[in-house]
């Protein structure tokens, strides 16, 4: 529950719950202000973005105008988020969804792309309420002049988009015609509808409210039920692995199948800290885990789409491979500050793009091509022209896994000897191997068998530290980070092997802090320090355990973890163990992917299965690539 008692509260990250129409989505605070949104896809420039910075960002806000507590929910296995507010006159209920709807049922109706429609409804007493939009194009770098259209409502231009609200509230333009703001009383059983939408590029269709808006809201209802019921998981935790797939669907883009990491960008991982990045776009290193996640939850129409993008993008660089993509599988991504915003609670630079694009990342071989084989095993098919691509990945890597790089973590210093970056180099080939001798493709199987074997020996005697009994982050380096939990779940090692045993244990005596644990000790990373524990390692944790047969340990770690997200169950990048407060971009793809895996270890270790690469294969019939 939140109490409400002005509006220069500044939220938390974790205060904010998202929905959203698989292009876009808007992030709204437990006030129910809409403080980040970007239209008409992920990336596109903020519209609201009070997120990072509550003066000038722009917002979109419906509230009781006197103090209130507020609770919230999403209705079901949806998407559509529920705001309840309890003042001392009444209580109000808000819905907030973007619409969506089947292709079929669009073909027989006008369809607005791009629409974010608000119901407020008093269920008891009276209440007054009031609304306040507020946009600011362009990352908040334009004040539009709105204009008033009579029962069109009101609306701005901008180089051929056009914004357009309209209320069963009566609304007014403020004075400078930058805002347009309104209030009403509202009975019990009174019920008020509010429609904003974009129009980019196309002509506008203004969707009208009343019955029409009802309509909207069953149908949108009635989408997210039917996706939610092709949910075949039934293990434990069952209801957050839900949430975090219905999470991960908003973060797919429907006409590419591409997933962005965040729909946020700049949400710091230390309040006030520097580490502040654009993470509206796509990592080829999220590629396996997602892949599996998906076809393990019966989401294979999403597997495929994802696999159908990845290979798409994979093209347009190869032979080699880029670190991250847009959703349409552009690399030009240039990193810019914006220094006209505050940031989050005061947290600079404000960044837009990414020059992580510049790396080398040399894991990103074994991820993507450990997705590509999970995907075969599947019942997938490769046609020729990607098998030649990804044969071509494979002596990429046979030509640079000797060369140092940034690394999994996107170090922003010197390149170094990174031991998982060399593993996920042995994981790229062993996969190509595996393929060819199942009949999926041709490689040079002698050299991709020779350098596999030269790779391993190299780990073994470079990056394995003897004395501390442990594999190490840098060959021949003393510390540890958080990836190498991974050796074990990508089949590079025996999960009971001592060596991973003894690895694991270091990680958590040097990176652990009350059940998470930090990515590694960020004493040079080419940043000032601070930032919080990476949810996702800690997620890797239960997973180790799980392999390791520890079926107590891993589930009492996991309910830990999973105590640290909102009341909605999402979950940041990061966590302040100190504090709990969710920290970094939100919420966080990889983090709920990793959620997903965990539990899906804990349900196979319960049934005293072991996961192997390809094991999960089922009969049904792959789509040709």
């Amino acid at each position: 529950m939140h109490n409400m008692n002005s509006e220069s509260n500044s939220p938390k990250i974790g205060d904010y719950g998202i929905i959203g129409n698989c292009r876009s989505v808007a992030l709204i605070s437990r006030t129910g202000s809409i403080d980040w949104l970007c239209w008409p896809r992920f990336d596109s420039p903020s519209l609201f973005g009070a997120l990072l910075d509550r003066n000038i960002g722009g917002r979109f806000a419906i509230r009781p105008t006197g103090q209130y507590t507020s609770t919230r929910r999403y209705v079901g296995d949806t998407n559509v988020l529920e705001t309840t507010f309890q003042t001392e006159t009444g209580i109000v209920r808000l819905l907030d969804l973007m619409p969506v709807d089947s292709e079929e049922n669009k073909r027989h109706t006008l369809w607005a792309a791009h629409q974010i429609l608000r119901i407020i409804e008093c269920v008891e007493g009276e209440v007054e309420i009031e609304v306040l939009c507020v946009p600011r194009p362009d990352y908040g770098r334009k004040q539009p002049r709105l204009r008033y259209r009579g029962a069109l409502g009101f609306y701005f231009e901008d180089r051929g988009n056009a914004f357009i609200l309209r209320s069963e509230i009566q609304l007014m333009l403020s004075v400078d015609h930058a805002e347009v703001v309104g209030r009403c009383v509202l009975q019990a059983g009174e019920r008020r509808r509010i429609s904003a939408v974009y129009s980019a590029g196309e002509p506008a269709f203004i969707p009208p409210l009343g019955e029409f808006a009802e309509h909207r809201l069953q149908a949108t209802l009635r989408w997210w039920e039917a996706w939610a019921a092709r949910f075949t998981y039934d293990g434990p935790y069952r209801e957050a692995v839900m949430r975090s797939a219905l999470c991960l669907k908003l973060m797919s883009y429907a006409p590419s199948g591409a997933m962005i990491a965040a729909p946020t960008t700049s949400l710091p991982e230390k309040i006030g800290g520097v580490r502040n990045w654009d993470y509206r776009y796509c990592w080829l290193r999220d590629a396996s885990l997602t892949l599996q996640s998906l076809f393990d939850l019966g989401y294979r129409q999403e597997a495929e789409a994802f696999m159908s993008w990845l290979l798409h993008a994979s093209q347009m660089s190869q032979p080699e491979l880029h670190i991250l993509y847009d959703v349409h599988g552009e690399t030009h991504l240039p990193e810019q500050e914006l220094d006209h915003l505050d940031g989050f609670a005061g947290s600079r630079p404000v960044r837009i793009g990414n020059d992580a694009r510049k790396q080398l990342q040399l894991d990103i071989y074994g991820e993507v091509l450990d997705a590509v084989y999970e995907f075969v095993c599947r019942g997938g098919r490769l046609d020729r022209a990607t098998a030649r691509m990804l044969k071509g990945f494979g002596k990429t890597v046979c030509q640079r896994w000797q060369e140092p790089d940034e690394g999994i973590w996107e170090i922003r210093g010197e390149r170094l000897h990174h031991t998982y970056s060399k593993a996920m180099c042995w994981v790229a080939l062993d996969r190509l191997i595996k393929l060819h001798e199942q009949g999926h493709l041709r490689i040079p199987l002698e050299l991709f068998t020779h350098t596999r074997a030269a790779i391993r020996a190299m780990i073994e005697r470079h990056g394995y530290n003897e004395s501390l009994q442990s594999y190490v982050s840098v060959f021949d380096g003393d510390d540890v980070d958080a990836s190498l939990l991974l050796l074990a779940r990508y089949g590079y090692a025996d999960p009971g092997a001592m060596r991973i045993r003894q690895t694991c244990a270091l990680i958590h005596q040097r990176l652990g802090r009350d059940g998470l644990l930090y990515r590694y000790l960020a004493e040079n990373d080419g940043l000032p320090p601070g930032e919080g524990a990476f949810g996702i390692c800690s997620f890797w944790a239960v997973d180790c355990k799980a392999l390791q047969g520890d079926v107590a340990g891993a589930s009492e770690l996991f309910e830990h973890i999973l105590s640290y997200a909102n009341d909605l169950g999402l979950l940041a990048e990061e966590v302040d163990p100190e504090t709990g407060t969710l920290l970094g971009n939100f919420p966080q793809a990889f983090t709920h992917v990793g959620l997903i895996d965990a539990a899906l270890s804990i349900a196979r270790a319960n049934q005293g299965k072991l996961r192997e690469p390809g094991a999960e294969q089922t009969k049904m019939t792959g789509a040709k690539l």
